[in-house]
Parts: C-alpha cells; sequence; structure tokens
C-alpha cells in the first residue's frame, strides 16, 4: 500500500504473505524512497545469503537470530540491531522464533509484484 500523504497502519489490517518456509512477511507502508517490512520467522527459518542494491537497517523485535553479513556473523536478540550497505551479502538464521523490522531504502519494488 503506496501512501502519498502521512497515514496511519493498523497491522491487524495489513495481510501477511508466505515468502518461504517458515517465512512470511508484511509490508507496513511506503513511498518511493522508503520501505517497512514486517518479516516472522518460525525456528529455524533460513533468510539465505543475498545481495541487492537497496540500503537495509534491521530491527530485532522479538526472537534471536544468527546475522551474517560480509561473511561475519554474530547471534543478535530482541532490541539488536544491524546495517548492511547496498551489494553486501547478507543472510538471517532464526533460532528463536521472532520478528524482523526491515526499513530498505529506495523501496523494494521487487517486493510489490
Amino acid at each position: 500500500m503506496k501512501y502519498s500523504t502521512g497515514s496511519l497502519i493498523k497491522s491487524s489490517e495489513q495481510e501477511w504473505e508466505e515468502v518461504a518456509p517458515a517465512i512470511r512477511r508484511k509490508i507496513t507502508g511506503y513511498n518511493d524512497d522508503l520501505m517497512m517490512v514486517l518479516v516472522s520467522f518460525e525456528a529455524g527459518g533460513v533468510g539465505e545469503p543475498h545481495s541487492h542494491i537497496h540500503s537495509q537497517s534491521t530491527y530485532v523485535e522479538s526472537g534471536a537470530f544468527e546475522v551474517t553479513i560480509d561473511g561475519k556473523t554474530e547471534l543478535l536478540q530482541q532490541g539488536d540491531c544491524f546495517f548492511v550497505h547496498p551489494n553486501i551479502i547478507h543472510g538471517v538464521v532464526c533460532k528463536s522464533a521472532g520478528v524482523l523490522v526491515d526499513v530498505f531504502s529506495p523501496i523494494r519494488e521487487d517486493f510489490l509484484r
């Protein structure tokens, strides 16, 4: 849902999309410059290593995740964050069920298809 002016968004009115085994996402809002996405993982869910042209900032809302960025891996838990520069390989493995809050700039147009 693209917003041209300020908007109030209720999570209960947004739908989850299954994107991989044990992983689903919900786009909460975006414009041409910025996108926020909730990504829910079951324990064992894997966000495969990948890269993209977008800057990404991620907040660990809940759970525990083994996060790998450019070959370095650390365990992050609720309240932790990570940042990924464009074109850097990164991925996650969910160790304890939880939710990541991803913010992208520019928007992930591939998520809208």
